[in-house]
Parts: structure tokens; C-alpha cells; sequence
């Protein structure tokens, strides 16, 4: 009788990765564990420097989020078929993202288990309860965004068999059109939803979270009108890295040919939202530095 044949090994290089990201996530869940026992003292944050790596996080990931969004909106809004490979990884990106900037400045809060105050109890005057529920919104419509991008092939997958199956079959919300109808009416939806992700996601989500900044009038290089507008190009320029970077991982993971063409549109892009960034940047600076002489 012939002995069963064994499955396929992990090599030496994989197994160390494994442990390293096991190690990694043992030492999170230290930390995260001894920041929710002993509050904000273990930060050693103070008066003096209130805001830490958290934040700074916190700021990265939005941006990343915002910048990502604005570009498959830009994708859908305004039909750009040539980009159009990548406008659902936009989407998945932009919602992981923020989802990832709330769970940060979560941790940054005194305490964590009344994040909800900030819904139920905003201050109208208060910047920080507008933003709130702007990020409400805006986590909503990447949703509603991605399961419309993800909606035929989720019908598809719910056909076959296993675990993927069964969760495209929850996923799907009981979708089953696969007609050339359906599709169009998903494009017409999603450029909808584009059209009106667009302003929340310059004036509420990333212009806000930059206005947030703006209006500490302590920090003469922050407290200016254009501040805002900086952080939503400077998303722009961040999100349309990650998001060409997302699609080389993914291309060449999968062992398909890279898109010259698509790749070469999405640098033409970046390097437009850079040389924008890098002329917002000079014109902040020489208006903080007009500030500082005052």
C-alpha cells in the first residue's frame, strides 16, 4: 500500500516571515493590551508634545485613503477607461485605509470606550465633530462604492463551491443580474457616488482633517487658508503611489504582464499632484515665514 503523498512544505524563508509577523502581532497585542490597562501613561506624551506617532499615523492613513478615492472617482466620474484596471483597488485601498486611521487615533484617545461621545456630543463649533461625521459618510460610500465595483464578480464567485462561495454568497445581498444592463447600471452608480464622494472627500475628509491643523494659530506654518488644500494634493500625490504600487505587487504576485500604458498614465498623474504639492508647499512656507517676522 502506497503511502499518502505529503503537502507541499513551506520553505525556510516563508516560515521565517510567518514567525516574524506571529512575533510582530504578540508584541502589538502587548502593547495594545497595556495601553488599554494603563491608559495614555504609557506614551509618556505630556503637555508640551500631546500628540505622538498615533496621530501621525493617524494623518498618513487618511491621506492615503482620501487620495486613493479621489482617484477612482476620478476614474468613474469622469470615464477614464485607460485607469479603469485599477479603480476598484483604489476603492479597497481608500476604505482599508481608513479604517486603519480611525483604529490609530482610537488608540490615541484618553478614553477609548467613549468614542462614540463624538457623535452624540459634538460641540457645533467644533471642527472635530464635523470631521466625525464626515468619516461616518465617507466610510459608508466606499462601501456602497465597493460591493458595486465587486458586485458581478461576487455573483459569479457565489456559484462555485467552498468558503469563498459561501462568503460571496452572504456579500452579494442576493444580486444575481450578470446581464450587460446590470453592469452599465453598476458604472452609472458608481459615477454617482463619485461624483458626490468628490467634495467629502476634498472639503470634509482630508481638507478637514487638514483644517484641523489649520486653525491652531500656535503654529504659524499651520494657520494659513491653504494649509487644507495642501493635505488634499499631498493625499492625491500618496494615494496615487499607493495605489500604482498596490498594482505592481498584485500584477507581478499573480505572474501577469505589467500595463505599460496604465503604469505610464498613473506616473503622469503622480508627477502632476507632486509638482501641485511642491508649489503649494513653497507658498506655505513663504506665508508661515511671513508670519514668523511679525
Amino acid at each position: 500500500m502506497s503511502k499518502p503523498e505529503a503537502g507541499p512544505s513551506l520553505s525556510p524563508g516563508l516560515l521565517v516571515w510567518y514567525g516574524f509577523l506571529l512575533a510582530a502581532a504578540a508584541l502589538g497585542g502587548t502593547a495594545v493590551a497595556m495601553r488599554v490597562s494603563q491608559g495614555l501613561v504609557v506614551t509618556h506624551l505630556t503637555s508640551e508634545v500631546p500628540w505622538g506617532t498615533w496621530v501621525a499615523f493617524y494623518i498618513f492613513f487618511v491621506g492615503l485613503s482620501a487620495g486613493a478615492f479621489l482617484l477612482s472617482s476620478l476614474i468613474h466620474v469622469f470615464d477614464m477607461r485607460h485607469l479603469e484596471k485599477v479603480g476598484r483597488d483604489a476603492t479597497l485601498v481608500a476604505l482599508i485605509a481608513m479604517l486603519l486611521a480611525l483604529l490609530f487615533i482610537w488608540m490615541d484617545i484618553g478614553r477609548m470606550d467613549r468614542f462614540w461621545h463624538a457623535l452624540v456630543y459634538g460641540n457645533i463649533t467644533s471642527v472635530l465633530a464635523y470631521e466625525v461625521r464626515f468619516y461616518l459618510v465617507y466610510i459608508l460610500l466606499l462601501a456602497a462604492e465597493l460591493w458595486l465595483a465587486m458586485r458581478r464578480d461576487l455573483v459569479l464567485a457565489a456559484r462555485g463551491t467552498g468558503g469563498r462561495a459561501v462568503l460571496a454568497r452572504m456579500l452579494k445581498l442576493g444580486s444575481r443580474d450578470l446581464s450587460a444592463k446590470g453592469v452599465e447600471r453598476d458604472r452609472r452608480w458608481l459615477k454617482i457616488l463619485g461624483a458626490i464622494g468628490i467634495p467629502i472627500a476634498i472639503f470634509g475628509v482630508h481638507g478637514g482633517t487638514g483644517l484641523l491643523f489649520a486653525v491652531v494659530k500656535a503654529r504659524h506654518y499651520w494657520n494659513t487658508a491653504l494649509f487644507p488644500v495642501v493635505f488634499v494634493v499631498s493625499a492625491l500625490v500618496s494615494g496615487t503611489a499607493l495605489v500604482t504600487a498596490v498594482y505592481l505587487i498584485k500584477t507581478r504576485l499573480a505572474g501577469k504582464k505589467v500595463d505599460a500604458g496604465l503604469l505610464e498614465a498613473l506616473s503622469r498623474l503622480m508627477i502632476l499632484f507632486l509638482l501641485i504639492d511642491i508649489g503649494l508647499q513653497f507658498f506655505e512656507f513663504i506665508v508661515g515665514f511671513s508670519g514668523l517676522q511679525e
